[in-house]
């Protein structure tokens, strides 16, 4: 997406990332749920008039890397370049994600630097050559604790398993190099006491500071039994372990070691976004890591929850993966960006069910908003041949709408663009949207209309102005969740040839009342929520 004029030159970006995600399989959505969700929060600081920096891309290295292209007969790399030009890149094309970037770990931008990292705290003392034997997860590319391990049953009788993948653990042991990072114990934890938001949510922080507080080993960061992966600098014959190179992508990809006035403007992120099963990487590692070479810690990391099917985390060991091509076929893209932000609360576990999609689809999409759409474009075109008249007779009413819109945008930029409550912000748009729809119920336009009399007139002309203008903000701060509907919308209102450009439109700004022209052509489009035909049959 362009920068926009307003954006402040020379200020720090607005830099949100997500997981770069492993390409072992095809995206579900699982993966384009927090990539939504950071393309709602950027689109919104964009919105703001801020300038902002996206982050997404694919983790390409290590041994369930390999292990996968080797069960698919291909080298690891054709494997990679594969998933990403024919499924993950497609896919964020496909659900309209303004990203400014896309990373990969095989590229040489990121490799090079990587090797560079690590050497430095090679050379610093950071990093020393040891002996480890321990239970390791490929699946999570981790060693676990004995204590974090499961009692396998059934198939599994008598084996230790993987607390997320529910499968068997190997014993690893190797000669590798460490990384100290039982030293940043105190350090890590004060950070946590003097910035209470840095890791979010409050139960995601609890784990990490107990976790902590048991007290931290050294990091195993390079591997010697497989080969792919970034060549530890001084030492070929190992390679660094995937969380490190992985970790280290949100600096590469910023210009970190190459680009410092792009590196100045950008880094760190001001939010990175995680699952909560990646979290301890993020809100330990990751820092220890930047404290370590003294870097500045990003300001937050928000932890996702999981989404459910049947009591299941969706993944595609557990089968229960559900590409979203197979939703956004049915619903339309913009309702999938909408809706699992809108049903389940940012951080917190969600199910996930087609008859519950279907629902809200109907009730809020197509007959709350879509349904208001229709009705004001209707009876503009009705009575007024399609001009949007001047609001003159404006009475309490009226105040009454001025008031919520204001409430609204003000709540909605709270919790969007601050505390990351999508949730919350889209309930405060809709609580909006159904205050209008309340607002022509209790007003009756359609019976006003019969009355020739100025008085009258001039009524139903306030009314339907009121409406159109109401949407006229809905428009805009729907625009980060569903930007083809808004755009329609936009359109639809008469808004561009005297407005400008949708995206252009300031969140905060749009609660100033009477932006929107008397004398705009209103016109009916397409309906913006199309009644949904049968859910489809395997």
């Amino acid at each position: 997406m362009a920068a926009t004029g307003s954006e402040k030159q020379g200020a720090k970006a607005y830099y949100v990332s997500t997981p770069i995600y492993y390409v072992n399989d095809a995206p579900h959505l699982g993966h384009a749920y927090t990539t939504v969700a950071g393309d709602v929060l950027t689109r919104w600081h964009r919105q703001r008039g801020e300038k902002v920096w996206y982050l997404t891309g694919t983790d390409e290295h290590g041994q369930k890397i390999m292990r996968t292209a080797e069960a698919n007969g291909v080298t690891p790399q054709a494997w990679a370049d594969k998933l990403v030009t024919e499924a993950w890149k497609p896919l964020w094309e496909h659900l309209d994600i303004a990203n400014d970037d896309f990373i990969r770990t095989t590229q040489k931008r990121h490799t090079d630097r990587v090797q560079e990292f690590v050497q430095d705290l090679y050379d610093k003392g950071e990093i020393y050559k040891g002996g480890y034997e321990g239970p390791y997860c490929v699946g999570c590319e981790e060693y676990k604790l004995p204590g974090e391990l499961l009692d396998g049953e059934g198939d599994y009788a008598g084996q230790k398993l993987c607390p997320i993948h529910k499968k068997p653990v190997e014993i690893l042991s190797e000669e590798n190099y460490f990384f100290k990072l039982s030293e940043y114990s105190e350090k890590l934890l004060a950070h946590y006491e003097a910035n209470p938001g840095f890791i979010q949510p409050e139960s995601a922080r609890n784990e990490v500071v107990n976790f902590v507080r048991q007290g931290l080993q050294d990091l195993s960061i390079s591997r010697s039994t497989f080969d792919w992966g970034v060549k530890v600098p001084w030492d070929d014959k190992h390679v660094i372990y995937v969380w490190v190179d992985a970790l280290l992508n949100y600096a590469t990809a910023v210009g970190y070691n190459e680009n410092p006035e792009k590196f100045e403007s950008t880094f760190p992120a001001d939010v990175h976004l995680v699952g909560k099963d990646i979290l301890r990487f993020h809100a330990i590692i990751w820092p220890a890591m930047l404290m370590a070479q003294g870097l500045p810690l990003p300001g937050k990391i928000a932890a996702n929850g999981w989404l459910m099917v049947g009591g299941e985390k969706m993944s595609k060991s557990n089968l229960t993966g559900i590409k979203p091509q197979d939703l956004t076929s049915h619903f339309g893209v913009d309702a999938y960006r909408w809706y699992f932000l809108r049903a389940i609360a940012f951080g917190q576990d969600g199910s996930f069910s087609w008859e519950d999609f279907s629902a809200r689809y109907t009730s809020e999409l197509a007959n709350d908003y879509g349904n208001l759409a229709s009705r004001v474009a209707a009876m503009v075109g009705k009575y007024f041949g399609g001009e949007l008249p001047a609001a003159t007779a404006d009475g309490d009413a009226e105040k009454a709408i001025h008031d919520g819109l204001a409430k609204a945008v003000t709540e909605a930029d709270r919790k969007i663009g601050e505390e990351l409550d999508f949730q919350g912000g889209i309930l405060a748009v809709f609580d909006f949207v159904k205050q209008v729809n309340g607002y022509i119920t209790e007003q009756e336009p359609w019976k006003v209309a019969k009355d020739d009399s100025p008085e009258s007139k001039a009524r139903l002309a306030t009314i339907l102005y009121t409406a159109a203008e109401s949407l006229r903000a809905v428009a805009v701060l729907l625009n980060p969740i569903m930007p083809e509907t808004s755009q329609k919308l936009w359109e639809s209102l008469g808004a561009e040839p005297s407005l400008g450009a949708l995206a252009d439109q300031r969140v905060q700004e749009s609660a100033a009342w009477g932006l929107l022209p008397a004398g705009s052509t209103v016109t009916k489009g397409a309906v913006l929520f199309p009644r949904l035909e049968e859910k489809p049959t395997a």
